[in-house]
């Protein structure tokens, strides 16, 4: 097995970019060949952090997010999904919807084998919110 990457394409990693997307319609979410595609393994990226705008109150929203995936051809970049879910930070959007938007995205960017997204939200009036979505379905 070689040692050599292909990371001609990635314009984040090892690049000192500090400007962060505005939106997540602006972020791009990068990614490298999966030199073990012959293999089923599971990548699980935890992002504690995560922050967005209630659409209704304009209060915010955190939460903690976990993407766990099966690669298939392709894996993400983890400098570019950084960049990619601390977009959403001035975003209003339901964490129902954060969740299957981050599942979406995800997917058109490395078509896995399986993922799923998960988002533990700080609680509301008392309430803590976990949402769940899969792929497939």
């Amino acid at each position: 097995m070689s040692n050599e990457s292909n990371t001609d394409d990635l314009s984040l990693l090892g690049h000192s970019e500090n400007r962060l997307p505005q939106s997540p319609d602006e972020a791009t979410l990068e990614t490298f060949p999966n030199r073990n595609s012959k293999r089923d393994f599971t990548i699980t990226l935890d992002y504690p952090e995560f922050s967005s705008v209630c659409p209704v109150t304009g209060q915010p929203d955190s939460a903690h997010l976990q993407i766990s995936y099966v690669p298939d051809e392709k894996c993400v970049e983890t400098k570019s999904l950084k960049f990619y879910l601390a977009s959403f930070r001035n975003t209003a959007s339901f964490n129902e919807d954060i969740v299957n938007r981050v599942l979406e995205d995800m997917v058109a960017a490395t078509n896995p084998r399986r993922m799923t997204v998960r988002g533990k939200f700080s609680p509301r009036g008392g309430i803590q919110l976990t949402a769940e979505a899969t792929f497939p379905e």
